[in-house]
């Protein structure tokens, strides 16, 4: 199946020899929401306006839609929604999603149905005869994302389109992605705030300074980090227990914690757990619960920090959840 997007070494060079993007490979497949994300500086929005031809790459290869990137007619199937967008102030929520619609081809007779329907979507059909200037940011993004899908488009590019929307307002938009996601479309998404991504990716990539360190789904970039903590009521020898347990399952690495009377065992696979259990009962112990556990989203991203050793200026550790 062809890939949505596939590109190979996106180089951007600004004056003064910055390097924005050094050699970004990339490849999102139809149907799938994808998300990109890393600190401040690491050159997200560099790649999104490249993909948009708002900038030129220095160097670029592969295709978007089947078509070269750069390809004009492309962007006739793409939604857009940018950083840091502005709407004209004296313009209405219905008239911005109507000249957006215009701007993107859209027939006269389509639009104003369009809009009403996109309005309902966003929950915005109240202030649809209200001027955007009298909007909060997050009612501005609920309109920008609207505006973004008026060309019913088949890849939806979204740069930070939660940024300034309240708790309410990001759930609605993680199900309006995941709507979107249903009816086929692609999602492309570069957000700070790795909780939404974790609740809504399949796959992500970690940008850093300029290159893409790591990149798949969730399970796949955290299957080395999987483990199992059994927790005990009232231990008795913790350690000893540790030991014994890694003993009975012939591995390295368990770890006991005394505050928690817990054990962690570095292994994915439930059925090879069944031995540790075994061993903790036939011991005399009383195991109070058992969790797997694994890296978060976060977790993955400060080690990708961590690796690269960033130092950009300006890097900040994204959000878990909550406001930039």
């Amino acid at each position: 199946m062809e890939s949505t997007i596939d590109i190979q070494g996106v180089e951007k060079i600004y004056r003064g020899k910055t390097h924005a993007l050094r050699g970004v490979d990339l490849r999102i497949a139809p149907g799938e929401v994808f998300g990109l994300l890393g600190p401040n500086g690491a050159g997200k929005s560099t790649l999104v306006k490249i993909l948009m031809t708002v900038i030129r790459p220095t160097k670029c290869a592969g295709t978007m839609l089947g078509q070269p990137i750069g390809s004009k007619s492309t962007l006739a199937r793409v939604g857009y929604l940018p950083e840091h967008h502005k709407f004209p102030g004296y313009l209405k929520g219905a008239q911005v999603l109507d000249f957006f619609g215009a701007m993107s081809g859209v027939p006269r007779a389509q639009r104003k149905r369009k809009a009403a329907e996109l309005l309902e979507l966003v929950d915005m059909s109240a202030w649809a005869n209200t001027r955007i200037g009298k909007y909060s940011k997050g009612m501005r993004q609920r309109v920008g994302l609207a505006q973004a899908l008026m060309n019913n488009p088949q890849l939806v590019v979204l740069d930070e389109p939660t940024d300034g929307v309240d708790p309410v307002g990001r759930r609605d938009i993680r199900n309006i992605l995941l709507r979107l996601k249903d009816e086929g479309r692609t999602v492309f998404l570069n957000s700070h705030l790795l909780s939404e991504l974790e609740m809504v990716c399949d796959r992500v990539a970690i940008m850093v300074k300029g290159k893409v360190t790591r990149q798949g789904t969730i399970d796949e970039l955290t299957e080395d980090t999987r483990r199992y903590i059994i927790t005990l009521h009232q231990p008795s020898d913790l350690a000893e227990s540790g030991r014994l347990v890694g003993q009975a399952l012939s591995i390295e690495g368990v770890q006991t914690e005394d505050t928690t009377g817990s054990i962690t065992i570095p292994l994915s696979d439930p059925a090879k757990i069944q031995g540790a259990i075994d061993r903790l009962r036939a011991g005399g112990q009383t195991i109070r619960s058992i969790q797997p556990s694994r890296a978060s989203l976060e977790d993955l991203f400060m080690s990708a920090v961590a690796a690269e050793g960033d130092a950009t200026p300006g890097a900040s550790k994204p959000h878990k959840g909550g406001e930039r």
